[in-house]
């Protein structure tokens, strides 16, 4: 790593597209307009933690095409360091489009075949210096779907050996897997290496075989990590350590588009960690997060500043 660089805050591995989503509501067929945005869940989680002021990087590649260099500048411009994005030279940058029928369905549609170029990050393209020295390493299930990305992200967690805070996203989607059993295995190796979990119920049942929430952080913990954390939809949020309980209510909203919330809420849970925050504290915040998010139609600029979160808060949320 050179010594002119300072170390990242929040180091970030895996999907980066671009999201075309409808500038109406409904299916696809009948929609006439688009906006074209920067995407992909790791991405996503990278902006939301530069909002916050943090330094933040970006593992993954895009196409040699408009759209890779679109995603380029657009990771630059919302203050995502683009220095470990590589250009792949076989396979196009990834499209995502979505339906939007508010409150609770918003179908998603990939074209990612034959093959991603997220997910042809290399293990000896890695820096490996930077992912040790990172303030946090966050990376998702997705990126253990397919090789050569499987064993750069096991070379990164080997590199950091469980420092904290190494943060595995479950965000299981299942069109990247062949059948959930690979999910879980992938899934259980991962948890050996990693301090802080954190998925919905569907993702924690791929995992470790639970959807009920406090089993499911129980079973989380027995596999290693030191934090917890189950989302719960409407019931709140849930997280455990092995010496607190905490659970927080979900902050309501009119949704425009839910898909962001998670990521929003992964960026929030990025700059708690790095505050030094007690649980509750982080919960509360990126429970808010990902609801302001979720008023938006699009993702990663829709991400809030500390300021507009606390803002809510400071209005009872």
């Amino acid at each position: 790593m050179s010594e002119q660089r300072r170390h990242d805050d929040v180091l970030a591995m895996g999907r980066l597209g671009v999201d075309v989503y409808p500038l109406q509501q409904g299916p696809l067929e009948d929609v006439d307009t688009f906006g074209k945005f920067l995407g992909g869940s790791a991405a996503n989680v990278a902006v939301a933690a530069a909002k916050y002021g943090h330094r933040t990087a970006l593992v993954s590649r895009v196409g040699d095409d408009p759209f890779g260099r679109y995603l380029l500048r657009e990771l630059d411009r919302l203050g995502v360091d683009p220095r470990e994005v590589r250009t792949d030279p076989d396979y196009p940058t990834p499209v995502t489009f979505c339906e939007i029928f508010p409150p609770d369905d918003f179908p998603l549609y990939f074209y990612r075949k034959p093959h991603a170029p997220d997910l042809q990050i290399a293990e000896a393209e890695l820096d490996l210096d930077a992912v040790r020295e990172a303030g946090i390493l966050w990376f998702t299930l997705t990126g253990l779907s397919e090789e050569p990305s499987r064993a750069a992200h096991h070379a990164a967690l080997a590199a950091r050996h469980g420092r904290r805070h190494t943060i595995f996203d479950l965000d299981y989607r299942p069109m990247f897997w062949a059948e959930p059993a690979e999910a879980s295995a992938q899934a259980a190796r991962a948890l050996e290496q990693v301090t802080v979990a954190v998925g919905n119920r569907d993702e924690c049942e791929v995992a470790v075989g639970e959807t009920e929430p406090d089993r499911a952080a129980d079973a989380l913990l027995e596999r290693g990590v030191e934090l917890a954390i189950v989302k719960q939809g409407p019931k709140g949020v849930l997280a455990k350590t092995r010496e607190e309980r905490v659970e927080v209510p979900p902050h309501f909203v009119e949704v425009v588009n839910g898909l962001g919330s998670g990521d929003a809420f992964g960026g929030a849970l990025c700059h708690g960690l790095l505050q030094g925050w007690e649980l509750e504290r982080i919960l509360r915040f990126a429970n808010v997060a990902g609801a302001i998010v979720a008023t938006r139609l699009e993702c990663s600029t829709a991400m809030p500043d500390a300021a507009e979160v606390e803002a809510v808060l400071a209005k009872g949320a």
